[in-house]
């Protein structure tokens, strides 16, 4: 299989500039969210359906 192009996506930065919330900033996905809750395996324990929508 050959391909023609390739399309490498990258770092924290893309997702603000193609309008895309980011995790970091002011208003960002983390200050919705708690990490421990969304992002670790405990949280995924206690609320699974809460991980997957996250």
């Amino acid at each position: 299989m050959r391909f023609e192009k390739i399309v490498v996506l990258t770092g924290a930065g893309l997702s603000a500039e193609s309008g895309l919330a980011t995790f970091r900033d002011q208003g960002g996905l983390w200050s919705e969210f708690d990490l421990e809750e969304v992002a670790t395996p405990e949280g995924f324990v206690r609320n699974p359906a809460t991980v997957h929508a996250f």
